[in-house]
């Protein structure tokens, strides 16, 4: 097993600057760091974890929490792809995540108990909504925390421009013509749904367009079954609109499926634009318009200001709101 001193070793350098090398210190030249670096991947090193936590006094591990309402997890296809893009650059730091049950050892504990039992440096919480007190525990704790797709003078957050994306939305379809424009909410407990909703009002508004109460309609948890829902419910309006702005992907394809349903077509008879750009919606018939989020982004902003927080060994609060962007495909067109 190759050891610190066979690095120090082949290298000719001091034990103690391999080390401050393996644990990126700063204090080191760019022209040692890539002659050490070359060295151990050559000679195959891996640090031995317990030596590393003992030298640095970090776990190097990650807390993850997910809250979302849908019940899927992980398969949700935006917490997906976010704590991917966040696993891919604290990886190359050296951070391995830890996934959170709330049992250890067949006792139930919070959030905040099992993180302190696992001592880990860091916690990155993706949550949409403001009502799940453990979470609310965690980010008024002292742990460094960093929150994404919610809002929080208490902890450090990331999120989408949710209140700009919906003035894209509204605006591309009034473009095309469109001056019955409903909203298939998201629930309004949750971050994104509030300001998706209210960007949606003051696009409305700032267009002078008219808008019946019964336009916007709630889409719950933004499920598919959410948005056939809520289609469902515009549908059945005497004046019913020619086009729809849903707050999530999935309740966009609800809505869809709700149209075919009542044998009437899109972009023909009613326009649907979303909001996510999750992987589906360029494989939907038609292909979704769509607000995208950039998940890259996302995960990549995260994980900075976790390590910052990490790094400082202080919590520090901050927040970074991402731009999104208008992806134009074959759900929207001109009004009949």
């Amino acid at each position: 097993m190759v050891t610190i001193y066979d690095i120090a070793k082949k290298t000719g350098f001091s034990v103690t600057t391999v080390s401050k090398v393996l644990n990126n210190y700063s204090d080191v030249s760019e022209k040692t760091k890539k002659a050490i670096q070359a060295a151990v991947e050559e000679m195959d090193y891996l640090p031995n974890s317990h030596a590393r936590t003992l030298t640095t006094k970090k776990s190097w591990t990650i807390g993850v929490v997910f809250v979302e309402s849908l019940g899927i997890g992980v398969k949700h296809p935006f917490f997906n792809a976010v704590i991917e893009s966040f696993r891919q650059y604290v990886e190359v730091e050296g951070y391995d995540l830890l996934f959170v049950s709330r049992n250890i050892s067949n006792q139930r504990k919070s959030y905040l108990e099992h993180f302190r039992y696992r001592g880990v440096d860091g916690v990155v919480i993706v949550c949409s909504t403001y009502e799940d007190e453990q979470v609310k525990e965690l980010m008024n704790d002292s742990i460094p925390t960093v929150v994404i797709d919610m809002s929080s003078d208490q902890s450090s957050v990331v999120y989408s421009d949710n209140y700009e994306g919906s003035k894209l939305a509204v605006q591309h379809l009034y473009d095309l013509g469109h001056r019955r424009i409903a909203h298939i909410a998201g629930h309004e407990s949750t971050f994104a749904g509030e300001q998706r909703k209210k960007g949606f009002l003051q696009a409305v508004k700032a267009l002078n367009l008219g808008l019946p109460n019964e336009y916007v309609v709630n889409g719950d948890y933004f499920s598919i079954e959410g948005g056939q829902k809520a289609m469902r419910s515009l549908l059945e309006l005497e004046e019913r609109p020619t086009a729809v702005y849903a707050a999530g992907d999935n309740l966009a394809l609800g809505a869809i499926n709700e149209i075919h349903e009542h044998n009437l077509r899109v972009p023909d008879d009613l326009s649907v634009v979303g909001f996510d750009d999750i992987e589906l919606a360029k494989y939907t018939y038609p292909a979704l318009t769509t607000i995208r989020q950039r998940t890259d982004q996302i995960g990549e902003e995260s994980a900075k200001l976790l390590l910052k927080q990490i790094d400082c060994k202080d919590k520090y609060i901050g927040c970074i709101q991402v731009p999104v962007e208008l992806i134009v495909r074959k759900s929207s067109g001109p009004v009949a």
